[in-house]
C-alpha cells in the first residue's frame, strides 16, 4: 500500500498516521501524567516523544510505501511559534524522509488539527476556499479566517481568541479540583451529564475575543459552597459554550455567512457538537480526530504531493 505518512508530538499526544488516499490508519499515545497534575514540562514531553514515537510509527509501516512525510513542526503559522516538543517529530520525520528518498512537507499543529477535522467530516473540497475554523483545545482557544495556500495549503488569519485561560485548561483545571484524571474532558462530560440544571451563561467578551478565566473561578466558588460536583462540571461547559457561541456569531457579522468548523480536543464534547452545528450547520471531526493526532499531518502531506507531481 502507499501512500504518506503523518507524524505529530504534541504537548499531550505522540501521534503518527497513514493516508492512502482515502482511508486513514492512526496511532495515538497520550503523554503519562501523574495524577492531580495539570500537564506536563516541555523538557518531560520531549523525553516521552523520544520513547513513544518507535512505538507510534512502527506499527504504520508494515508492507507500506511513502510517497512522503508530514509533520507538524510548530504551533501556529505565526512567525516566532515555537514548542520544544515538535523538534522530536521534526527530526524523525526529516531522516524517515531522507531514508525512503521522499519529501518531508511541514505543517502546523493547527493547520494539521483543521486538515483532519475536514478529512473526518468529509470535507476536503473546504480546503480550496474560505472559511471559519476555530482551534479550541488544552492549548489554544482560537478562531482562523481560513484560505486557500499555495505553499502551506492552509492559509490562516487569526480573527478571535480568548484573552486568557484557554479552553482545554479551564475544562481541565475544573476537572481535576473535582478529582478527575488529567486530561479531564471525557469525564466531566459524563459528570456533567447527571446535572439537571442547565446554566444560562453571559460570557465576558471583547469584540469576538472571549476571557474564560471567569469559569475556573465560578466553578471553584461553586464547589466550595457545596454545589454537586455534576452541576460544577456542567456549569464549566455551559460557559465555554456560551463564549464558543458568542464568537463564532461576532465573526459570522463580521465575514459573513461562512462555513463554520470546529477542531481540537475540546470539540469531541457532546454538548458542544449539538449545540454549535443546530445553531450554525458547524461542521465537526469525528472524536477520534479532534484531540491530538497525525491524519491532518498525512492529508496535507498528499496535497502538497499532488501539487507537485509526486503522487
Amino acid at each position: 500500500m502507499s501512500g504518506f505518512l503523518g507524524i505529530d508530538t504534541s504537548n499531550y499526544t505522540t501521534s503518527a498516521a497513514f493516508y492512502d488516499g482515502c482511508m486513514v490508519i492512526q496511532k495515538k499515545i497520550p503523554l503519562p501524567v501523574k495524577q492531580g497534575q495539570l500537564g506536563l514540562r516541555q523538557s518531560d514531553a520531549v523525553f516521552h516523544h523520544v520513547q513513544q514515537l518507535p512505538q507510534a510509527v512502527q506499527p504504520l509501516l508494515r508492507d507500506v510505501h511513502p510517497r512522503a512525510v508530514g509533520v507538524s513542526a510548530r504551533p501556529r503559522d505565526q512567525e516566532g511559534s515555537y514548542m520544544p516538543c515538535f523538534t522530536v517529530g521534526l527530526g524523525a520525520a526529516k531522516m524517515l524522509a531522507a531514508a525512503w528518498g521522499v519529501p518531508c512537507y511541514e505543517f502546523s499543529h493547527q493547520a494539521g488539527h483543521i486538515a483532519a477535522a475536514l478529512y473526518s467530516a468529509g470535507r476536503l473540497d473546504l480546503l480550496e476556499r474560505r472559511f471559519l475554523a476555530f482551534h479550541v483545545s488544552g492549548g489554544t482557544t482560537e478562531a482562523v479566517l481560513v484560505h486557500p495556500h499555495s505553499e502551506q495549503v492552509i492559509g490562516a488569519e487569526i480573527v478571535a481568541s480568548s484573552l486568557d485561560l484557554k479552553g482545554g485548561q479551564a475544562i481541565d483545571r475544573v476537572g481535576v479540583m473535582l478529582g478527575l484524571p488529567f486530561p479531564a474532558g471525557p469525564r466531566l462530560e459524563e459528570m456533567a451529564k447527571y446535572s439537571r440544571k442547565r446554566f444560562t451563561v453571559r460570557p465576558s467578551m471583547k469584540g469576538a475575543d472571549c476571557s474564560l478565566s471567569g469559569i475556573e473561578n465560578k466553578c471553584s466558588s461553586m464547589y466550595k459552597q457545596g454545589d454537586p460536583p455534576e452541576d460544577v462540571a456542567r456549569y464549566c461547559l455551559d460557559a465555554i459554550l456560551a463564549a464558543l457561541d458568542a464568537m463564532c456569531g461576532a465573526l459570522l457579522e463580521k465575514y459573513g455567512d461562512l462555513p463554520v468548523l470546529f477542531a481540537g480536543g475540546v470539540t469531541s464534547n457532546t454538548l458542544l457538537r449539538e449545540a454549535l452545528s443546530e445553531k450554525y450547520g458547524a461542521l465537526f471531526a469525528q472524536p477520534a480526530f479532534s484531540s491530538d493526532n497525525a491524519t491532518g499531518a498525512a492529508v496535507l502531506a498528499s496535497v502538497m504531493a499532488h501539487r507537485e507531481g509526486i503522487a
